[in-house]
């Protein structure tokens, strides 16, 4: 088991169809959400149920059954950083339909990051546009949102809502907002309903091109001297903002 085991987790971490789940708090969250699960593994399978009666009781009664056993030195050898939890899963990840997205009337911001270069931040960002109830988050350039360390970073929540990358952004009728240090001073009331919010690099901002795409340029007030906001930390301020 030991070795088809480690093949199959090796295998789904490059498998665009699949996400690897890791941790209780991922899991929970994952399950919660609505999540299939593949496949799912533990050191002590039977610790999940207390978990879930300390931290998920919404959850209790479905995790017992969920995990076989393994080993610590097996589940070293699957995941980079073995949580300390003891717990790792292999899941489907949910078809996202692009169009649908955009064309939600609902009037709960998208959010857009344009080249994200860090996974970490990728990860946080999901958790941020989770827990402010975002429509989506669509992001661009070469990283998979959806990398097993973004998902170490979100806790799971990429479940939550839909989560895609994108080669470009196509036309719809949402407003495009552009958070942009040489914008207009954010305000609440100037966020329209169904906004696009597009966050670039820390270091390179948004790129020309979107730049020129959008309605509205928007800054986020900060202390002279601050030159940026990590990128989660700008996507909660303006996720939030819109909220008030």
């Amino acid at each position: 088991m030991g070795d088809e085991l480690i093949q199959r987790f090796r295998a789904a971490r490059r498998d665009r169809s699949l996400a690897v789940v890791e941790g209780f708090h991922a899991l929970k969250h994952a399950l919660r959400f609505g999540a299939a699960i593949v496949e799912a593994v533990a050191v002590e399978p039977e610790r999940l149920e207390r978990l879930a009666a300390d931290l998920a009781p919404d959850l209790e009664g479905r995790l017992g059954d969920l995990a076989e056993p393994i080993d610590a030195e097996t589940l070293a050898r699957l995941v980079p950083l073995p949580p300390r939890t003891g717990v790792v899963a292999i899941a489907r990840r949910p078809q996202v339909d692009l169009a649908a997205v955009l064309a939600d009337p609902d009037p709960a911001p998208a959010i857009l990051l344009e080249r994200p270069s860090n996974m970490g931040n990728i990860g946080a960002c999901v958790r941020v546009a989770a827990a402010g109830s975002a429509a989506a988050l669509l992001s661009t350039g070469e990283h998979d949102p959806w990398h097993p360390a973004a998902l170490r970073g979100a806790a799971g929540l990429h479940f939550a809502l839909p989560v895609t990358s994108i080669e470009s952004l196509p036309e719809s009728d949402r407003p495009l907002i552009a958070v942009d240090p040489d914008g207009e001073t954010l305000r609440p009331d100037e966020l329209p309903p169904r906004s696009l919010l597009a966050f670039g690099t820390e270091r390179h901002g948004l790129s020309e091109e979107l730049l020129e795409r959008a309605d509205a340029r928007l800054a986020i007030p900060m202390r002279e001297g601050v030159s940026s906001l990590n990128l989660a930390t700008s996507v909660a301020v303006t996720l939030f903002a819109q909220r008030l």
